[in-house]
């Protein structure tokens, strides 16, 4: 036997194994993958860029580059966010390897062994890994269609007899729960965590993807709000965009969590990927990211729809949701007595995966919802994938029916 450390015995991170090789599987129907479709990267978009630069900044792709990130993309990103209403001015960027890198380096930078972190219930799966590995002690919050449950996240600050070192929310359509927080919401956070000493997480991976230019204002950060008396984190990504093999992700906090946050990553990688951050800035600078989005909004859109459609017409009664206004994710919920674990068992015999709801929460437990990404599906599998799960719900929610 080998003397592992802690560190190693994260309930999720087993569970992140299992996804992605759910995700990948050739010969299933998968509404497992919160990924793009490898048809819709641009592919050829990334052949120009990559064969009109000049020779040097070619040579430079294979070179080392400074932690912080490369100069220009951190300029382009500046310019980018600022369009956003990020305060770009009074705070710094640090370009990280994914967006999940960033959440690691801050969780490094705040927690040690036994600290609270606040989380909503559920939580994006990846971000509870890395909680559990630096050995954090997570309370969740449930959320509604509307974001946290306001009521519930004052009574648990409450209840605690230490502070939170931070709070971690993904308010713009939420993985898992599709959700996009109301203003309102944001705003009643705020005033919840104003004075606390609280830090708040904000992950922002899906903002750019919404369906509807008319609700485009719904996904305006909190960080844009100009609080003063909460500090703010902000992540971004690239992944749900360009493609997650970029691994290209960023963070954006006062100057002070930076030159902290910076020393961790030099000794996570010394710094991401020069290639990357060259071709992703290039993609920014020449003007080719919203065209891109306005295709990736409608491909998407179409397959949310068709999803839908399908839903509707074959789940049975008991089985609701929210349909989402973006992003990647509708969640289902099932009667109280029904686990997802069991309806997994007997879909995949059928030849169809998704993720169980008790991947998503903080304690490995509550598991009466499902997670169904429309995004990696290629669009004539999804209604022959719906009638499949559903088959599937019918049959167990009749059997519960019998042994009850």
């Amino acid at each position: 036997m080998f003397a592992f450390s802690n560190a190693v015995n994260s309930m999720h991170s087993e569970d992140i194994k299992l996804l992605m090789k759910q995700a990948s599987g050739k010969s299933m129907i998968s509404f497992a993958g919160g990924m793009p479709n490898n048809d819709l990267f641009p592919v050829k978009q990334i052949d120009d860029i990559y064969n009109s630069l000049p020779e040097d900044i070619k040579k430079l792709c294979f070179q080392y580059g400074p932690t912080s990130g490369y100069p220009p993309l951190i300029k382009s990103l500046e310019s980018h966010l600022e369009k956003k209403g990020l305060p770009v001015l009074s705070n710094k960027i640090l370009i990280t390897t994914g967006s999940l890198q960033a959440i690691s380096i801050i969780t490094q930078e705040f927690i040690n062994e036994g600290d609270i972190i606040l989380t909503e219930n559920p939580s994006f799966v990846g971000a509870l890994s890395v909680f559990e590995t630096f050995g954090a002690e997570i309370h969740s919050i449930p959320i509604d269609k509307d974001g946290i449950d306001i009521k519930a996240l004052k009574r648990k600050i409450v209840s605690l007899d230490r502070t939170p070192k931070f709070l971690y929310v993904t308010p713009n359509y939420h993985n898992p729960a599709g959700i996009i927080y109301t203003p309102e919401r944001k705003k009643e956070l705020l005033e919840v965590l104003s004075g606390t000493g609280i830090i708040l997480l904000e992950d922002d991976a899906y903002s750019d993807l919404y369906f509807n230019e008319n609700e485009k204002y719904l996904t305006k950060s909190m960080k844009s709000f100009g609080v003063k008396d909460v500090e703010i984190i902000y992540t971004g990504s690239f992944s749900k965009i360009l493609g997650p093999g970029f691994r290209l992700g960023y963070m954006l906090s006062s100057p002070e969590i930076f030159e902290k946050a910076e020393t961790v990553k030099q000794a996570l990688d010394a710094c991401t990927s020069n290639f990357m951050q060259i071709l992703g800035n290039e993609f920014l600078v020449q003007h080719k990211l919203e065209s891109y989005l306005k295709f990736l909004r409608s491909e998407y859109l179409e397959r949310k729809n068709l999803l839908q459609k399908s839903l509707e017409k074959y789940m049975p009664k008991e089985v609701t949701w929210n349909e989402p206004k973006g992003g990647f994710y509708i969640w289902l919920k099932l009667p109280s007595h029904i686990k997802s674990t069991d309806i997994f068992k007997e879909s995949v015999k059928n030849g169809v995966v998704f993720v169980t709801g008790r991947t998503f929460d903080p304690a490995s437990k509550k598991d009466d919802r499902l997670r169904l990404a429309f995004s990696n599906m290629p669009k004539e599998s999804i209604e022959k994938g719906v009638i499949i799960l559903a088959k599937a719900l019918k049959k167990v929610i009749k059997n519960a029916k019998v042994k009850s």
